[in-house]
């Protein structure tokens, strides 16, 4: 799979811009703010709908716009599909494929795989568990997106549940009425919240032979990468050869939720759900949060990436159906041995696009074509490049608003 062209309206810093991409590997080069990473974005918007960088659509449009638009045509052997993704934050999100007339976002998924790895994922080793969780779930939907309902779904009684639990709370007052009722969102929230588990921890067991194999293979291999899943759903905790069934799961969410009756009420909040579990990585016997090296949790990070990207490439048999990877500012901060073993796990895939701010950081077997990202002096608005075995030029708007940092 891969992607031949690029086009974006008022997205980011971008008041138009449009790019040609081949397959195999694409640098693209430029000063640090000039918008490699807003393109970079953009073609992972595509795929999966959901940024890397931020959570609200709003920060994706251009300042002073209403909506930002992301174009692409998406080749898949001798197959291609024109897809058009229109964002309007605060609505609900559009998609034309074919030049058709446009339907729900999410009839659009699964047409554009994409695997981004950036510097914000070091947070999926060193931050909360909230980045881990979206990182399942993230992966969940690219392999089957009929989940993201249910994610959605799941989104949308817990907070109504907790509504409920908030005003009676202010209202010192419970009753039948109020226990009926938070007895039918229970209901809701643990048939949403045991397909989102079940989901994740079939995500899980994907993971979990690629996460070791592509850790040792960016590192010496003196530690063994692994996790463990901690569930308020105690049949969900642990790891697991097969995920319990959807029915077995919502049973005992049922049963952790009777369980916590009380002290939900005293605090106002749900307490018993996929929403409150946690995905512990570690490095040898220790957990990596906390005891991994600087060098460690880049590599664990880039592994989690490289294991999404095998779990999605084994998912579709078709051997033109690989993701679209992507290595937003990478290298630079990777060691020589670690460029060149990330270089040669790469090459898995049919389209690369790497983004940097100096060649000599790229390794050699990633520099075939190159396009130079720099600001115009004139604030030219409108962008068009190539990306050709020597060096294309794409220039960003100076007065186009926010750039990447």
């Amino acid at each position: 799979m891969y992607l031949s062209r690029l086009t974006v309206a008022d997205f980011r810093s971008y008041r138009w811009a449009d790019l040609e991409l081949t397959p195999g590997s694409t640098v693209l080069l430029g000063a640090n703010g000039v918008g490699k990473t807003n393109l970079v974005e953009a073609i992972g918007y595509l795929g999966s709908h959901q940024s890397h960088r931020v959570s609200q659509d709003a920060q994706l449009v251009r300042f002073g716009q209403d909506r930002a638009r992301i174009a692409g045509r998406v080749h898949r052997g001798p197959r291609s599909v024109a897809l058009e993704l229109e964002i309007l934050p605060g609505r609900s999100n559009r998609v034309a494929i074919n030049r058709g007339a446009p339907v729900r976002a999410r009839e659009g998924l699964g047409i554009l795989r994409t695997v981004v790895f950036a510097p914000e994922d070091l947070g999926l080793v060193t931050q909360d568990p909230g980045g881990r969780r979206r990182f399942l779930d993230q992966l969940m939907v690219q392999l089957r997106p009929a989940l993201g309902e249910a994610a959605a779904d799941y989104e949308r009684v817990l907070r109504q549940r907790n509504a409920l639990l908030k005003s009676a709370r202010r209202a010192h007052r419970w009753g039948a009425e109020e226990e009926t009722t938070l007895e039918v969102w229970d209901e809701h929230l643990c048939t949403a919240g045991a397909r989102l588990l079940h989901g994740r921890l079939h995500v899980l067991r994907l993971l979990a032979h690629p996460l070791r194999e592509d850790y040792a293979a960016l590192t010496n291999g003196s530690k063994t990468a692994s996790y463990a899943y901690d569930s308020t759903v105690p049949l969900a905790r642990g790891t697991h050869t097969e995920a319990p069934p959807v029915e077995e799961l919502a049973a005992d969410m049922r049963t952790a939720l009777r369980a916590q009756r009380e002290e939900e009420r005293a605090r106002a909040l749900t307490l018993v759900g996929p929403h409150r579990d946690e995905l512990t990585l570690f490095l040898g016997p220790a957990p990596a949060r906390g005891y991994a090296s600087h060098g460690e949790t880049w590599s664990l990070a880039l592994a989690l990436r490289l294991a999404a990207y095998d779990v999605l490439a084994a998912d579709d048999p078709d051997p033109h159906g690989r993701p679209v990877l992507i290595l937003d500012d990478v290298f630079a901060e990777l060691d020589s041995a670690r460029r060149a073993r990330l270089a040669g796990l790469v090459g898995r895939a049919e389209q690369v696009i790497v983004t940097g701010a100096a060649v000599e950081d790229i390794p050699d077997a990633l520099t075939g074509h190159r396009v130079l990202i720099r600001q115009d002096a004139e604030g030219s608005e409108a962008v068009t490049a190539a990306a050709a075995p020597v060096e294309g030029d794409i220039r960003e708007p100076r007065h186009g608003g926010e750039a990447d940092a």
